[in-house]
């Protein structure tokens, strides 16, 4: 449904993407991340056609945003960040408009209506003016809009910002449904949201595509992914660190807390070995008399490997 190839773009000096490729299949929701100023929201511009490309394309369902414009947009729902309202029109009419806009039949606008109003949980406020709405229900309205046309793609920037939790659980559980019948690109900066919604998630930082893949396939390559943290009593820390290093599973031993009696420690796996290590740390403990409080090990997380591919920027 979504095509990027080759995508470029430069303001001036300045390159904000660098030649970025990626897809996005109908029941696909890909998780768009980066440090602020990676290039997010202008590979999103571009990709809904809003700014012109330097270079590379874009397809959406076989429509080039260019060539073929109108057959290209009319497929995408849009939600840009900080979404413009019209402050003097009621939430309904601003949907009405919305769906005016995107050629809906008029037969079927109110349907239309009901449905945006439901789906975004905006049946408090149908009758307000968009003006006296609170931030959540203003950027409620603002998602509402982007799908009023059941689209087959849809592109939101930011789409929890400002919402406080309850309402970012919603949206979130939202888009994770609508995911299943459509293809979505989010940007976000909450690490949680891409676990929560998404089916793949993608990392950028200056304009370059990092890190491609499913959240367990990211945080498996985080550094601690696949680490035991063992906690044990009965020998000194000293004596049990290196007791831990004697063994050939072990990579490397950190020692989070020590003392005469005891030892909590990270022990990070030798390549090929993350498997076999929780049982060679256990049958040491038994070999060695220790009571052992805590043992297992740590999946990787998706903030964890977020630092440290992206470190290298904040270094410079």
């Amino acid at each position: 449904m979504i095509e990027v190839k080759n995508l470029c773009k430069h303001f001036g000096e300045k390159v904000a993407v660098d030649n970025i490729s990626f897809t996005v299949q109908k029941g696909e929701v890909l998780g768009f991340l980066g440090p602020n100023g990676a290039g997010k929201s202008t590979t999103m511009r571009m990709v809904t056609g809003y700014l012109p490309p330097s270079d590379g394309s874009v397809t959406i369902g076989g429509a080039d945003i260019l060539d073929d414009e109108i057959a290209a947009k009319s497929k995408i729902g849009y939600l840009p960040e900080n979404a413009p309202l019209y402050s003097d029109m009621t939430v309904e009419d601003f949907l009405r408009f919305s769906a005016e806009m995107r050629r809906v039949p008029a037969a079927e606008i109110e349907a239309a209506i009901d449905k945006a109003i439901e789906t975004c949980f905006l049946q408090r406020v149908r009758h307000q003016s968009v003006d006296t709405l609170s931030k959540g229900f203003r950027h409620r309205t603002c998602l509402a809009q982007s799908i009023i046309h059941d689209p087959e793609v849809l592109i939101l920037d930011e789409p929890t910002d400002g919402l406080d939790p309850n309402q970012k659980h919603e949206v979130r559980n939202l888009i994770k449904r609508m995911g299943e019948t459509k293809a979505i690109i989010f940007s976000t900066h909450i690490l949680e949201e891409v676990e929560a919604s998404c089916t793949r998630a993608i990392i950028i930082d200056r304009g370059k595509i990092i890190a491609d893949g499913t959240p367990d396939q990211l945080k498996a390559r985080a550094e601690h992914a696949g680490a035991v943290v063992f906690r044990a009593t009965g020998l000194a820390a000293s004596g049990v660190r290196q007791e831990l290093e004697k063994l050939a599973e072990v990579k490397s031993v950190t020692v989070l807390e020590s003392g005469d009696n005891g030892i909590l420690a990270r022990v990070l796996p030798n390549k090929g070995r993350s498997a076999a290590l929780p049982e060679a740390i256990f049958k040491l403990a038994v070999a060695k008399g220790l009571t052992v409080q805590e043992l297992k090990v740590e999946e990787g997380r998706l903030d964890e490997l977020f630092r440290e591919i992206t470190r290298r920027d904040t270094e410079d």
